[in-house]
């Protein structure tokens, strides 16, 4: 139930903390957010892919609601 506590490798760790970041305060991701995924082993596909994904989600999620989507 916490993220932060989470028993994880450090590339799953860096990932799970970007993309925290990346959904909850976009306006203050910077380099360094991309440095750090670096750090863990991530190439620049690696790095796309899980911008893509967290963008993508956030992107369905906003759709989902403004448009009142409900789950069944």
């Amino acid at each position: 139930t916490d993220p932060g506590r989470a028993d994880l490798d450090p590339s799953d760790r860096a990932m799970l903390d970007y993309a925290i970041k990346l959904t909850l305060a976009p306006g203050e991701m910077t380099a360094d957010d991309v440095a750090a995924l670096r750090r863990a082993g991530f190439d620049d596909r690696g790095i796309h892919d899980v911008c893509a994904i967290v963008g993508y989600f956030a992107f369905v999620n906003r759709i989902a609601d403004g448009l009142g989507v409900e789950l069944e």
